[in-house]
C-alpha cells in the first residue's frame, strides 16, 4: 500500500529526514518509535501533504500513486488521513457540519452520491459510539472547548467517519488519562481490516499494550535504524534508544 523510499525533507532550512525507507502493506499496523527529534512527527505531515515541509528527494508511493504529486485535498480523497498530536480548534464550525462537508466533499470526487439526512446521521450515531463521544461534543464547535482526551477522542471519531484506507496517528495517546486511552484503542482496533493500514507514531509502549503493531520501527537522526515485531516495543521500553542508536551493528534496512 505504502512505499517510501530515500525520503529526505526539510522545514526552512533545517533537514529532518535523511534517506527514510519504510513499505507497508494493506492492512498492516507499523509503529514508529525515536527519540525527541528524530523526524517522527515530520513524517507524518509530509504524509499528509502539509505545504510547510518540503521534500529535497526520494519518493513515496501509495496505491501505486506518487504522492508527492496530490496536495493534502487530493491525498485525503485517496483515502489518507492525519489524527494530529495537538487537534486545532475551528470556533464556529460544528463538528457535524464539518464532517458532513468532508465526507461528501470525498464522495463527490469519487463520483459517489452525497449521503442523505438519515444515512448520515445512523453513520454519526455508530461512529460516536465507539469512542463514546457525548452527543452535546458532537454538535459544538470543531474541538473547541474540549479536554485533551475529548480532542484525541474526537480525532478517531473522524477518522471512522471518513473511513481512510492509511490513518496516520501522531501521539494521538499523548495527554490521554487510562480510560481514554481505553477509549481511543478501541476506536482504532474496531476499524482495523484487511483493506485499511495505520501508521502509529508514539513515545510509549503502553499504547501498544491496546493497538498492537504487526511491525515496531524506530525513527533517529531521520531515518529508521532498526526494526522487529511486537516485541521491539517492550524491549526500548526496558532499555531506551542509545542501544540501537549508538550501534550501527543494530542498523536494519
Amino acid at each position: 500500500m505504502l512505499q517510501i523510499d530515500n525520503l529526505h525533507a526539510r522545514i526552512g532550512d533545517t533537514e529532518i529526514l535523511k534517506g527514510l525507507t519504510l513499505s507497508m502493506g494493506a492492512g498492516e499496523v507499523h509503529a514508529i518509535m525515536g527519540p525527541n527529534g528524530s523526524g517522527k512527527s515530520t513524517l507524518a505531515s509530509v504524509l499528509a501533504g502539509r505545504e510547510e515541509y518540503e521534500v529535497t528527494a526520494g519518493s513515496i508511493t501509495f496505491d501505486g500513486v506518487d504522492l508527492l504529486e496530490l496536495d493534502a485535498t487530493e491525498r485525503a480523497v485517496a483515502g489518507i488521513f492525519l489524527a494530529f498530536q495537538y487537534p486545532v480548534e475551528i470556533p464556529g464550525v460544528s463538528n457535524i457540519n464539518f464532517l458532513r462537508s468532508a465526507l461528501n466533499s470525498i464522495r463527490e470526487q469519487r463520483e459517489e452520491e452525497p449521503l442523505s439526512g438519515k444515512d448520515f446521521l445512523a453513520k454519526v450515531k455508530a461512529c460516536a459510539q465507539l469512542v463514546e463521544l457525548d452527543g452535546k461534543l458532537r454538535d459544538r464547535s470543531v474541538n473547541e472547548g474540549f479536554s485533551g482526551g475529548e480532542k484525541k477522542r474526537n480525532e478517531i471519531f473522524q477518522m471512522a467517519m471518513l473511513e481512510p484506507r492509511l490513518a496516520v496517528l501522531d501521539e494521538t495517546d499523548s495527554g490521554l488519562d487510562i480510560d481514554a486511552l481505553r477509549i481511543v484503542s478501541h476506536g482504532v482496533n474496531s476499524m482495523r481490516s484487511a483493506g485499511r493500514s495505520f501508521l502509529v507514531i508514539t513515545h510509549y509502549q503502553r499504547l501498544l499494550d491496546h493497538i498492537v503493531p504487526d511491525h515496531v520501527h524506530v525513527l533517529a537522526g531521520g531515518r529508521i535504524v532498526h526494526s522487529g515485531g511486537k516485541e521491539l516495543a517492550l524491549e526500548l521500553e526496558d532499555k531506551g534508544y542509545d542501544w540501537i542508536v549508538d550501534n550501527p551493528a543494530t542498523e536494519k534496512a
